[in-house]
């Protein structure tokens, strides 16, 4: 597993395309963020910015990267190569996904940190790290279902898109309103529940207990998309 995610992490910072596409450009949308978070703060609030700024980088340095990868390897045969070898199906699936993840996590952290050191520090700092968990496993999962399918790193553009904004727009349409109206359709959809919860923990004022509850909706999509992932996934047959 680690040899894999040792090759897949060279593969990463030898594909400039991918680098800029999906680690850069989040960076540097998560930056425009912090820095006019005065702005945003007046609009919605830290929590908002917060919440973006994780889904920004989980939506394009995560998943679209995942599905880029996975697409990526199977085409080239690699897929066929590693299932020619002793290691599991799911050793190859944590190698091949283990550096994008690590590399958005430390993203994530790093933005938060900077945010935090600007605007100030967040009320729940436990609740905020749970939120970012629960988000990171839901679009790795979400992640290994539409690599099933995408048949090539090309079509990875076209498959990654729906999924990419629509949780941004939710995201941002939850981070901005609240929950108070059409709750259960806001928590039920993809991001919704994470989005508030992240919201909750960076501005305080709720419960932690309410804010927990706020994990079943996001769980939920994570099971989905497992489900999904392993109907929809396609792996090259063992020899």
């Amino acid at each position: 597993m680690l040899s894999i995610a040792r090759s897949e992490l060279i593969q990463i910072f030898r594909n400039r395309s991918v680098l800029i596409t999906s680690f850069v450009m989040p960076l540097a949308i998560s930056a425009f963020f912090v820095y006019q978070h005065e702005l945003f703060e007046k609009i919605g609030s830290l929590g908002y910015v917060a919440a973006i700024v994780m889904f920004t980088v989980c939506a394009f340095g995560l998943y679209t990267s995942a599905v880029t990868t996975l697409a990526s390897r199977r085409q080239n045969l690699f897929l066929k190569r590693l299932r020619s070898t002793a290691a599991g199906d799911s050793s190859i699936l944590i190698g091949l996904v283990l550096p994008v993840t690590v590399i958005s996590l430390v993203q994530v952290t790093v933005i938060m940190i900077v945010l935090g050191v600007v605007a100030g520090t967040p009320a729940n700092v436990a609740l905020l790290v749970v939120a970012v968990l629960a988000t990171v496993a839901m679009m790795i999962g979400l992640g290994l279902a539409t690599a099933g399918l995408t048949n090539s790193p090309e079509h990875a553009q076209v498959t990654t898109l729906p999924v990419s904004l629509g949780v941004i727009a939710v995201a941002s349409w939850v981070g901005l309103s609240g929950t108070d109206d059409l709750t259960l359709v806001k928590r039920l959809l993809p991001g919704g529940s994470a989005t508030e919860l992240a919201v909750n923990a960076w501005n305080g004022g709720v419960a932690i207990g309410d804010s927990l509850l706020l994990l079943a909706p996001t769980l939920a999509w994570v099971v989905v998309a497992v489900v999904l992932a392993s109907r929809l996934f396609r792996w090259e047959p063992r020899r």
